[in-house]
């Protein structure tokens, strides 16, 4: 895990400094409100329905239990004793005074922890797969590069007033656990005939109002060109993104309208200048990254598989655990696990002080002292040994987080929706929260199989519904709020984009509506093994529609 240097840490304690006089200005009424948005988006604070939010960076993913813990003390001591965590991999807080911002940036420092850059123009956190350094089929672990990649872009001169907000990701394995097509930027781990590291480069993904898959712009990067080839998309992008209008400001607007070959053009051109400059990356300063994501000393401990045989015929419900939040790890004897934030009618990605307190406990007992945070807004342990999975799984039972559906039709993500965001347009959490408890039976669970509901409150899509197996989005007609369903989406290797299916149901009716498209699915599935998305791409829309709207419509 990496660790601050000493620029780190002067940095972000003098800008702790330079905060803690905008906010007392602020709070004196020195400057108003307006010209304290731009100084509070700098850092993380926005201004939602009812009070300030504040989003703290959890960069790719990963932190320790130390910091963990800090996440706890903020939530009992200035918030309402919860945090939320986020599709970006990040944590938010609901409920900070506006008076309280700077100590809780001053104990966050304390921690090597900031909010810099969860918000604005820029180049947001630098997201991962959450099993990254851990999967079995990992090409090369993808943090070393998003750490570079964050030191490179922090308070970046050149890049920190963007045309609009920008997003990039980065995979190690060629499963795609990071949604790389739908980002601004998406780089995934490859090697090349000659077994050298480099990466496949994607640009111009992204959801909201205007979905787009991103385009491949190269098959192979040499990893030491990491940076002067985002530099050189970045500069293209600053250059000619489009500021007259902020709905089409986005990277994929560019690509759409410039095409990708032209586009494509624009950045080896830019390239070229840059290629041989400073920004090539030795190998040496790769190497010092690297060493800062070693790998855990990790024991064999190879009598966890007699026991762990022994445990799951002992315990159905432990059982089902192991089957959908343990994955394989490279070491045969560990596996990685998925701590579920979706408890059965529970607000997904919602942690309590007390729970993150346990994690953090829990991780320095079994999980070799890291925790991840995942953009399905659930935690991991990426080190378990499989002989600890048992002693593990019961302290999670007994403090509610030991449910077993990781992938499964109850692991929803949602965005806050109109219960906290001024920009919502309907409620996402009650949604949630209802269609949970609809489909809660393990059993019924594990009957539907593998299926990804997504859920947001407006069209900036922040619960991912585009890329929803089933997505749903909240919108206003009339005054009312509306449910509309898109089915067949996916953000894996093989992106695609949801269709609407037609029109919207009230709140009373859409947990009925996603349990027909789900009863169809069952009805029409080719065998048990077929999931949602394999039907759904095997039979079209058609059968879907017109279970949910009749013959008529689905003509």
């Amino acid at each position: 895990m990496y660790r601050y240097d000493e620029f780190d840490h002067a940095f972000v304690k003098e800008r702790v400094a330079q905060f803690r006089d905008q906010v007392e200005r602020r709070v004196n009424g020195d400057i108003t409100e307006d010209a304290f948005k731009p100084l509070r988006l700098m850092n993380g604070l926005y201004l939602q329905l009812h009070a300030y939010m504040l989003r703290i960076a959890v960069p790719y993913g990963t932190m320790s239990p130390v910091q963990m813990r800090k996440l706890a003390h903020i939530a009992r001591t200035y918030d309402r004793g919860y945090g939320h965590f986020t599709t970006r991999q990040n944590i938010q807080f609901n409920w900070p005074k506006l008076s309280d911002i700077p100590d809780i940036l001053e104990e966050l420092a304390s921690v090597e922890m900031h909010a810099i850059q969860t918000s604005g123009n820029c180049i947001r956190n630098v997201t991962t797969d959450q099993f990254a350094g851990a999967a079995a089929d990992e090409i090369a672990d993808p943090r070393p590069y998003a750490e570079i990649l964050r030191q490179w872009s922090s308070v970046h001169p050149e890049f920190s007033f963007l045309p609009r907000k920008f997003k990039i990701a980065v995979t190690g394995a060629p499963h795609d656990r990071a949604a790389i097509q739908v980002h601004d930027i998406g780089l995934q781990l490859v090697k090349n005939e000659d077994d050298e590291i480099g990466f496949k480069v994607f640009i111009g993904g992204g959801q909201g109002r205007t979905p787009m898959i991103a385009k491949k712009v190269r098959d192979f990067l040499p990893e030491e060109d990491l940076l002067t080839y985002v530099t050189a998309i970045m500069r293209v992008y600053n250059l000619n993104g489009r500021r007259d209008n902020k709905y089409k400001a986005r990277i994929k607007i560019l690509v759409h309208e410039t095409g990708l070959d032209e586009l494509k053009a624009q950045i080896e051109a830019e390239w070229q200048h840059l290629k041989d400059t400073d920004l090539k990356l030795p190998d040496a300063d790769i190497e010092a990254i690297t060493k800062y994501f070693e790998k855990p000393n990790l024991t064999d401990r190879a009598e966890g598989w007699g026991q762990l045989a022994q445990w799951k015929k002992a315990d159905a419900a432990f059982s089902t655990w192991v089957q959908q939040n343990v994955g394989p790890h490279q070491h045969p004897d560990y596996g990685t696990v998925t701590i579920s934030l979706k408890p059965i009618g529970g607000v997904p990605g919602d942690a309590t002080d007390a729970q993150m307190d346990l994690v953090a406990d829990l991780a320095e007992e079994y999980g070799n002292n890291e925790i991840r945070v995942t953009h399905e807004q659930n935690l991991v342990f990426p080190h378990v040994a499989l002989a600890d999975l048992e002693p593990l799984y019961r302290v999670l039972a007994a403090n509610g987080l030991a449910t077993g559906n990781a992938g499964l039709v109850t692991d929803i993500i949602a965005c806050p929706g109109l219960d906290y965001c001024a920009l919502a347009n309907a409620r996402s959490i009650p949604v949630a929260q209802e269609i949970s408890n609809r489909f809660g039976d393990a059993e019924r669970q594990k009957t539907i199989g593998e299926l990804k509901i997504k859920i947001s409150g407006c069209i900036n899509a922040c619960g991912h519904h585009h890329v929803g197996h089933i997505g749903i989005l909240g919108v206003e007609k009339k005054g009312t709020e509306l449910y509309q369903i898109t089915l067949g989406g996916s953000a894996d290797e093989n992106t695609s984009v949801g269709q609407i299916m037609g029109p919207g149901f009230e709140p009373e009716a859409i947990t009925d509506a996603i349990e027909k498209v789900i009863d169809t699915y069952l009805e029409l599935r080719s065998s048990d093994d077929e999931t949602f998305i394999e039907t759904y791409r095997r039979l079209g829309m058609k059968p879907f529609k017109t279970a949910l709207y009749g013959e008529k419509t689905a003509a």
